[in-house]
Formats: structure tokens, C-alpha cells, sequence
């Protein structure tokens, strides 16, 4: 005989937050103070460094203190997080929850607390639990009835700790697997600022440039190039998406015709080039990689081809990025302005660090073996998920195979 799914309002509980006013707020140091949780709290793991404090009085039921294996859930919020849920690990003061959060307990006997947390926190799930929301203006509610009414497989007490484990270790794996990229990230930092005090000759960005016509560039701006002009197919167009994250990615594509091209050819982004984001968000930087096709860049961008005799591009990218000085001059540039942005005059003018040749390039190699360190865990973290999704699939949603 298969197993048949039972409700979820059959096993768990559902205990909204507690509602207050902001001057009923207390110091957490104060002895009848009570920790409360947010939405913001609701990340992977639940977040304890920024919390408040409500008076004991405001708890007006037992139920509302929270318990080790709790689950909390974004009750209410833009429709791509609501639902969003997190576990509550063993706590060393008392907490509840807040508005627009609220507690999903299980029901002694009924289901383990951890195994109904990985059923909720699956992709499946989670799409099913954003379908229950009752969307109002930008704020989707979470319909009660209907997140109760939800239909979840309940194997024996064995089998639900068996499949929360082996979840349970997965997820534990993409953590881990994710916490490496920042990690690397961190560590190439460190050295970079090493690197900069150690050595303290600057240099600015316009005396490294390569000796070749708009070897800093910008544009085009206005009716050079118009949205009307853009193409299916054809020369690509970088912008800020490309260079966002740090790194060179393929965002949306974005083309114009070799006919246009012909025309705005000298913004033609280069392989090894160093591209800055100068408008909306400023300041991140990317390197155009080595297989690079025939492109061009936006007004969003300055694109800066470097003499690499006197600066490699990799050590400009991680001065960009981190160094306390080059911040220093470009908040000063930026005083005053309602938006902060830049333009090409202003990268130019920046005193960046220049090391000898060869601190330079052992720099870039270091540079180089942590990308692929960072490549390397980005993929796995990807497997992994890959992984966990199959996991959930296969464990907490099919009878046939509990």
C-alpha cells in the first residue's frame, strides 16, 4: 500500500507573530526583555546579529517563545520571498516572532521537526508556499487556509530521519561550498593591501595607459547610439551587468549592426582592457577576458587600455576594488552630488598603487590560481543544488519512493 499524503495543517501548527509599536521596543539587556525576530533574520541560517527586544508582557502565550526545531516563515512580503523559512537552532535567551513572520511548529508525534523543515525549505515547496500568497499592492500575504491545506508525504519516524540527514548533510555541503567563493575573495584582499603598503609608489591611471588613440574611453552618448538601434544579432554592447559582480559575465546581449559599429569602432572594448561601471553603481570593475569577441561599451562604462609594461591589468582591478586611498579620492570627487557618479576625467586623475613589475605579476599569478580555487567551489556550490533539488524530489515528494 503506497503512502498517501496528509495535510499539513495534520501535522504542524501555525502561530502568527506578535504585533507591537516601535516605542515599546526595550533593551535587549533588560531583564524582562524577550529577543524578537524579523523577516531579516530569515536567511540560510537564522541571522542573530541585528535583533530587538520587546517587554515579556507582549508574549501573552506560552506558544509564542520559540523552541529548538521551530520553523519560521515570511508570512508577508514581495511575492519572490514570502515563504521564505529558516530553522531555529537551540537559542541561549528567550525569542518569539514578529510581525510578518510567523512560527510553524510540528506537532508532537505527528512529524519531525526537521524533516518538515527540509520539506518546506525545498524548491518545489517553496513555489507552492509563493502560490498561496494573496497578493495586495507590492505585498503578497500568505493565505493561511490555503498554506495549511498544502499535501506533504509523512514516512515512518525511521524514514523522516533518515531523509532529513542525508539532506541535511547536502545542505551543509553547499554552505560550504558557498562560503569558499567570499573566502577567497577575503584572502586576495588581504594580500592586495599587503601588497599596497608595502609598496608605496602611486601613479595615476592616466600615465599607465597604453600609448594608442582612446586608450580611455567612454560613450557613446546621446543620439550616437539610440535604443531604437540596437539588434538581434550582430556586435555586442557592454554595459553595468557585465561588469557588476566584479567580474566579467554575459548578461542580457545586447547588439548593434557591423554598419553601426562602423560608426562607434572607437569604443571597441579590447581583450585585457579594464572596464569601470561610472554611472548607477559605481565603481565595480572587470577585466575583458582573453577570448573576448569584437564588442563595444556604454556611456555606463570607461574602458581603460593599460601599457601593461607599467601596470598589469589584474593588480589595476584589485586596486579599483579595495584600496582605501583610490576610495578615498573618488568620495571626494563624488562630495556634493546628489547620485554619486563618475566620468572619465576622474578616473584618469586617480593615484593607484604601482609595485615593481615583477610584485605585479606575482600578483596575477596568486590572482589567477584563486579564481580557479573560486571557480572550481561556484561549481560545485551549482552541483550541489542541482543535487539537493533531485534529493527533495525524489525523498520528500514522491510516495514511491519514501
Amino acid at each position: 500500500m503506497s503512502l498517501q499524503p496528509k495535510k499539513l495543517g495534520d501535522v504542524a501548527e501555525f502561530i502568527r507573530g506578535i504585533t507591537f509599536k516601535p516605542e515599546e521596543l526595550v533593551s535587549s539587556d533588560e531583564p524582562d526583555a524577550v529577543i524578537c525576530m524579523r523577516t531579516k533574520n530569515i536567511q540560510q541560517q537564522l541571522e542573530v546579529d541585528d535583533v530587538i527586544a520587546v517587554p515579556d508582557t507582549l508574549v501573552r502565550r506560552d506558544e509564542l517563545y520559540l523552541r529548538k526545531g521551530d520553523i519560521l516563515i515570511s508570512s508577508a512580503n514581495s511575492w519572490n520571498l514570502v515563504g521564505k523559512v529558516v530553522q531555529v537552532p537551540n537559542l541561549p535567551y528567550r525569542a518569539t516572532a514578529g510581525g510578518f513572520i510567523a512560527i510553524v511548529r510540528a506537532k508532537p508525534g505527528k512529524i519531525d521537526s526537521e524533516y518538515l523543515y527540509r520539506w518546506l525549505a525545498s524548491d518545489s515547496v517553496q513555489a507552492s508556499v509563493r502560490a498561496c500568497g494573496r497578493q495586495t499592492t507590492n505585498i503578497s500575504n500568505l493565505s493561511v487556509p490555503r498554506f495549511l491545506d498544502l499535501p506533504i508525504m509523512v514516512p515512518d519516524p525511521k524514514d523522516q530521519d533518515r531523509i532529513a540527514n542525508i539532506l541535511g548533510k547536502a545542505e551543509s555541503l553547499r554552505r560550504k561550498r558557498r562560503e569558499a567563493v567570499p573566502l577567497a575573495d577575503e584572502f586576495l584582499r588581504s594580500i592586495y593591501l599587503d601588497l599596497a603598503k608595502k609598496h608605496s609608489n602611486r601613479a595615476s591611471i592616466e600615465s599607465i595607459l597604453a600609448s594608442i588613440p582612446n586608450a580611455a574611453r567612454t560613450g557613446p552618448f546621446g543620439s550616437q547610439l539610440l535604443v531604437s538601434e540596437f539588434t538581434e544579432t550582430g556586435i555586442p554592447v557592454l554595459g553595468i551587468d557585465n561588469v557588476v559582480s566584479n567580474s566579467f559575465t554575459w548578461g542580457a546581449r545586447r547588439f548593434v549592426s557591423p554598419e553601426k559599429y562602423a560608426e562607434l569602432k572607437r569604443y571597441t572594448v579590447l581583450p585585457g582592457d579594464v572596464m569601470v561601471t561610472i554611472m548607477g553603481t559605481t565603481g565595480r570593475v572587470a577585466i575583458a577576458p582573453s577570448d573576448l569577441p569584437l564588442c563595444i561599451s556604454t556611456k555606463h562604462l570607461c574602458t581603460l587600455s593599460l601599457d601593461q609594461r607599467k601596470m598589469r591589468p589584474s593588480y589595476l582591478w584589485a586596486c579599483l576594488r579595495w584600496d582605501p586611498e583610490v576610495r578615498s579620492q573618488t568620495q571626494r570627487e563624488s562630495k556634493g552630488a546628489i547620485m554619486e557618479g563618475w566620468n572619465m576625467g576622474i578616473v584618469k586623475s586617480l593615484m593607484v598603487s604601482q609595485p615593481p613589475m615583477d610584485v605585479q605579476l606575482k600578483f596575477e599569478t596568486l590572482l589567477t590560481q584563486i579564481e580557479k580555487i573560486s571557480k572550481s567551489a561556484s561549481k560545485g556550490a551549482d552541483e550541489t543544488d542541482a543535487m539537493i533539488a533531485s534529493l527533495s524530489s525524489k525523498y520528500l515528494c514522491s510516495p514511491a519512493t519514501v
